[in-house]
C-alpha cells in the first residue's frame, strides 16, 4: 500500500449508541495508514448543516450501516457531491428482492425459482397454487436479518404469512414467492474482486441467516462457484458485499448479495478483512 504524506480523510456511516468492534478496528487500521475517519453516527441527530460541513472534509465516505435510513444518509451524500461505497446506485440490485431475482435471470445466474405476488389476495393465492413448490418460502422485497421471511406449508398457511406482512410493515410491500431449498447457506463475503473470507452457515432453524446460524465453518471454492462469483461482481458492481448462495445436489443457487456485509463470522480475520477494505477505500480516491 502506497504511504500517504497527507493524510487521507475517509467519512464512516454506522448506526450505534456506541463504537462496535467493527469501529474500533476501523480507528485502529485507520491510525496506522495515516488516515483520519470522520464519523457520521446516523443514530443520533444530524442537521443539514453539520452534514455537509463534516462530508466537505472527506475524500471517500463508507457506508457500513445496514439500516435501511442508511439509504437516504447515503443519497444526500452522493447529492452533496461525494463518492459513497457503496453507491445508492447499488440499492436496487441488493436490497430489492425482486429485481434482484430478474438481474440474475437476464444475465444466466442460477437462482432458486421466484414469482412477484400480486397485492390481491385472491390472485396470489390463485399464484401460488400455479407455482406448486411447497413448501414455499414468502419474503418481502425489502427486509434484513430475515424479519420478512417465512416458509409456508400449503395454501391456509400462505394467506396467513402474506396478511401478517401487510399488517406488520408500514406500508404495504410486495411479496415474492421462492422455492424452498434445503441447503446450508454459503456465504462469500468479496472486497474488490478479491475473495476475503467463506463461512458455510448452519442452523436447526431453516433460515440460515447470520442471526439464525448456529454453526460456521469455512470451505472452498470449486471453479464453477467462482465463475458465478466474477459475474455477479461484475454484474452488481458492488465494491464490498457478502453473497449467498444454497446448493441444490449439485448445482450452485444464489440467493441474495448484501451491500454491507458482517465482518464477524470469524473473529480473527475481522481485522485483515476491515484492512483490505481501508485499502480499497485508499485507492477509489481519485
Amino acid at each position: 500500500m502506497k504511504f500517504w504524506t497527507k493524510k487521507r480523510i475517509i467519512g464512516y456511516i454506522y448506526c450505534e449508541n456506541k463504537f462496535r468492534d467493527d469501529e474500533k478496528l476501523f480507528i485502529k487500521l485507520a491510525r496506522k495508514k495515516h488516515v483520519k475517519l470522520v464519523m457520521f453516527n446516523i443514530a443520533k441527530e444530524l442537521d443539514e448543516k453539520e452534514i455537509e460541513k463534516k462530508a466537505k472534509k472527506c475524500e471517500i465516505i463508507f457506508n457500513n450501516s445496514a439500516e435501511e435510513f442508511a439509504w437516504e444518509f447515503v443519497k444526500t451524500l452522493e447529492q452533496l457531491g461525494k463518492k459513497v461505497i457503496d453507491s445508492s446506485k447499488t440499492y436496487y440490485f441488493t436490497e430489492d428482492k425482486w429485481i434482484f431475482a430478474l438481474a440474475c435471470k437476464e444475465h444466466d445466474i442460477p437462482t432458486p425459482e421466484t414469482i412477484l405476488l400480486s397485492e390481491n389476495l385472491n390472485i396470489a393465492k390463485r399464484e401460488l397454487h400455479e407455482f406448486n413448490h411447497w413448501p414455499v418460502v414468502l419474503k418481502r422485497i425489502q427486509g434484513t436479518c430475515g424479519e420478512y421471511v417465512a416458509r409456508a406449508e400449503n395454501i391456509e398457511q400462505a394467506e396467513e404469512i402474506i396478511n401478517k406482512f401487510w399488517q406488520k410493515g408500514s406500508e404495504r410491500l410486495a411479496i415474492i414467492a421462492q422455492e424452498f431449498i434445503s441447503s446450508p447457506c454459503y456465504r462469500v463475503t468479496i472486497v474488490g474482486d478479491e475473495i476475503v473470507q467463506t463461512a458455510i452457515k448452519n442452523g436447526r432453524s431453516w433460515k440460515k441467516t447470520g442471526i439464525y446460524a448456529k454453526n460456521i465453518e469455512r470451505f472452498e471454492i470449486d471453479p464453477h462457484l467462482k465463475a458465478m462469483i466474477d459475474k455477479i461482481i461484475k454484474v452488481s458492481k458492488i465494491h464490498i458485499c457478502g453473497i449467498d448462495f444454497v446448493k441444490k445436489g449439485d448445482e450452485w443457487l444464489v440467493l441474495e448479495v448484501n451491500s454491507t456485509p458482517a465482518f464477524d463470522f470469524f473473529d480473527e480475520e475481522r481485522e485483515m478483512i476491515i484492512g483490505k477494505v481501508l485499502n480499497l477505500l485508499l485507492r477509489e480516491i481519485q
